[in-house]
């Protein structure tokens, strides 16, 4: 089996005083930015240029770590063992428009709040994310 490193992000931002994330749609199904890590560079950065580039949103920077998920596949015959690396990033007050990366399947992207987003992520795994995402920003706003 061959291993794959990744990693990814929550982006958030607050509107009105309520957290909403960005959710993609990736060949049909609500997803979080994330991608593979490149040679010669940290899980952070990479966390912050996927969510860069599937999204289009700049100025980003992570505000806390996560969590790591893991999951199998096979394509094209070959099997792969996937960990994902996950942060919680701050979308710095973003009020523009999204830019989804066509290219890698992505059709759309949408800020949702995150009972919302709970509900429409297409992964459990996510689900799980996004649960550990609510809880740090819910400290976060209290502290």
């Amino acid at each position: 089996m061959r291993r794959i490193k990744a990693a990814g992000g929550v982006l958030f931002r607050f509107n009105d005083s309520l957290a909403e994330i960005l959710l993609i749609k990736r060949n049909g199904f609500w997803d979080l930015p994330k991608g593979k890590v490149e040679n010669g560079e940290s899980i952070e950065e990479a966390a912050i240029r996927e969510v860069e580039e599937e999204t289009g949103v700049e100025n980003i920077s992570i505000r806390s770590y996560l969590c790591e998920t893991y999951h199998e596949y096979i394509q094209k015959g070959d099997s792969y063992g996937k960990t994902t690396y996950w942060y919680l990033i701050d979308a710095n007050g973003f009020k523009g428009t999204t830019m989804p990366q066509l290219e890698e399947g992505i059709t759309d992207t949408e800020w949702v709040h995150l009972k919302k987003a709970f509900t429409i992520a297409h992964y459990d795994n996510l689900k799980e994310v996004i649960g550990k995402a609510n809880k740090d920003l819910y400290k976060q706003k209290k502290a």
